[in-house]
């Protein structure tokens, strides 16, 4: 799994600018099946996607966002391996 941490690097009306293209662009990828869970950061300082795929598709995706290629936000990837879950979300841990 790679954890992609979002933080913006503009102000938030520069942000919400690009919100909607952010918005089409996680369906997308929920859609084909990459990513798995995200949400805000709180305080709202950007945002965390858990994906699943590997470390350089992920990278590509996130070129892609239009956060980060309209500059409005840089992202950092964190590869895990999961080894231990709650019940329900087993599809974490690596095979």
């Amino acid at each position: 799994m790679i954890l992609i941490s979002l933080t913006y690097i503009a102000p938030m009306d520069a942000v919400e600018k690009h919100f909607d293209g952010h918005i089409e662009w996680l369906n997308r990828h929920y859609a084909d099946g990459v990513f798995v869970a995200s949400g805000r950061k709180v305080p709202r300082t950007g945002g965390l996607i858990i994906a699943r795929s590997s470390l350089d598709e992920v990278r590509a995706l996130c070129e892609a966002d239009p956060f980060v290629s309209e500059g409005v936000a840089r992202y950092e990837l964190t590869e895990v391996d999961f080894s231990r879950t709650v019940a329900g979300v087993e599809g974490l841990k690596q095979p």
